[in-house]
């Protein structure tokens, strides 16, 4: 399975584990000069912006281990990117979903960790 077919994969597990838990996705694959936010979401009045990370395997670590601080660094330049194009900057935080499976298996793994990275 290629990487990107990975990554689409782990973005949808991760978009239906927040729309369990009652967030409403309004975006994904927001594109900046700066790289890729996967998805946002809102919570309540709060804006989430979601780091996903999956794996098939654990050949490789991990897969919240892959939010290097060059990630990171990456990221909170998207969501300022982001912010440039929006009306009106409100309360946000960066959450980072990891997802360990494989497509079509039932017994996928999602950790969700919530405010994840800071400004």
């Amino acid at each position: 399975m290629k990487k990107q077919q990975v990554g689409r994969w782990g973005e949808d597990v991760a978009a239906r584990h927040l729309e369990e838990r009652g967030y409403r996705v309004i975006g994904r694959n927001f594109r900046t000069p700066y790289g890729e936010i996967d998805l946002i979401a809102q919570q309540g009045g709060l804006t989430v912006f979601v780091e996903v990370k999956a794996r098939t395997g654990g050949g490789f670590g991990l897969p919240e281990d892959a939010v290097t601080p060059s990630k990171r660094e990456h990221l909170l330049s998207a969501i300022q990117a982001y912010w440039q194009a929006q009306p009106d900057e409100g309360e946000w935080r960066v959450d980072v979903v990891s997802v360990r499976g494989r497509p079509g298996e039932k017994d996928v793994e999602i950790e969700h960790f919530e405010n994840a990275l800071t400004a």
